[in-house]
């Protein structure tokens, strides 16, 4: 029987907004966006958001389709401009020679078909002050990593999508910026590819390189991401450290194995909630309910109990539960 401490929990009424991530210093922060809105029309595509990105972390900006996650990024790389609020990167109001430190990958990708792998990233690091030896000795390193370099003189329309986006990929980082946002990476990719750019991102995380990345596949965010912010129909719905988030839901989780406990199991006053899985069950405690409690009266009840562990929630649960309760 495995019986596992549970986190610190932090007081419920904090669940909307653990932090607000705008309390760190200036020269902590990569990025700063505050009370920022963004109209269309009458359609509000963002509303009154504010969130901190710390330097030298990876930042997961999450949300359903349609969200605005799309529209908020677009306003920090300076493709639009917000209708109320601010935005700053590193200290500074955005303009050309801050966004020269900034790689970014959008989500609608674009090659030039006809053009050549080398041809191409040649051009795109060229548009951001890398030429010569120095633009041919880091092309040639990332065709390497990202396992392309045989296809370096092939044309765009000679690739399989997933290697386009790797290319993409490439242009983004080739003049070595200091923040690197990503929307929607892992987009179209096929699981092999998928495990591949998140082994490629985490080399990241031992850099002193900030990451954005928007995406709404939260096991793959659960892996990367120092800190989040989860969005929902314009507005900020949570945001925090990772850890911080998860630690907000408090500890009401019980991974179960056992025979014997069908009658404790439908006890409503002592388990809201019972999902079956494979091999075992999750049983989500009543309110004010102890893991103890729970585990005695099981006990006493003569079931044979072979795993009781105390959980914390994935954050794909609080993604559902915070987009179905909006």
């Amino acid at each position: 029987m495995t019986v596992r401490p549970s986190p610190i929990a932090i007081n419920p009424t904090d669940r909307q907004n653990v932090r607000t991530m705008s309390d760190a210093p200036k020269s902590d922060v990569s990025l700063r966006v505050s009370n920022v809105t963004k109209r269309f029309g009458e359609f509000t595509a963002v509303e009154n958001l504010s969130f901190d990105v710390r330097a030298g972390r990876v930042f997961g900006f999450l949300g359903p389709n349609g969200a605005g996650k799309t529209t908020t990024i677009r306003m920090i790389v300076g493709i639009t401009a917000p209708d109320e609020g601010s935005i700053e990167l590193f200290g500074q109001r955005i303009s050309p020679e801050v966004q020269n430190r900034i790689g970014y990958l959008p989500e609608e990708r674009g090659l030039y078909k006809k053009m050549k792998v080398v041809d191409q990233l040649r051009y795109f690091a060229e548009l951001k002050d890398v030429s010569g030896n120095t633009a041919e000795k880091k092309i040639d390193f990332w065709l390497e990593r990202m396992g392309l370099a045989e296809w370096k003189k092939k044309k765009t329309t000679d690739l399989s999508k997933g290697m386009q986006q790797k290319i993409q990929f490439i242009s983004t980082v080739l003049h070595d910026p200091d923040l690197l946002i990503l929307d929607e990476p892992f987009s179209g990719l096929d699981p092999v590819n998928v495990e591949f750019m998140i082994d490629v991102l985490s080399e990241f995380r031992t850099q002193e390189k900030t990451v954005i990345f928007s995406t709404h596949l939260m096991s793959t965010a659960e892996r990367l991401c120092h800190d989040i912010i989860l969005i929902n129909k314009s507005r900020k719905v949570i945001g925090g450290s990772l850890r911080e988030v998860k630690e907000s839901y408090g500890t009401n989780l019980i991974a179960f194995r056992g025979n014997g406990a069908e009658k404790v199991l439908e006890n409503k006053l002592l388990i809201e909630k019972v999902i079956s899985h494979a091999d075992e069950q999750e049983l989500h405690l009543a309110d004010s309910v102890e893991p103890q409690t729970l585990l005695k009266t099981l006990i006493e009840s003569g079931a044979t109990v072979t795993k009781f562990e105390i959980t914390e929630p994935s954050l794909n649960d609080i993604f559902i539960e915070k987009v179905k309760n909006a």
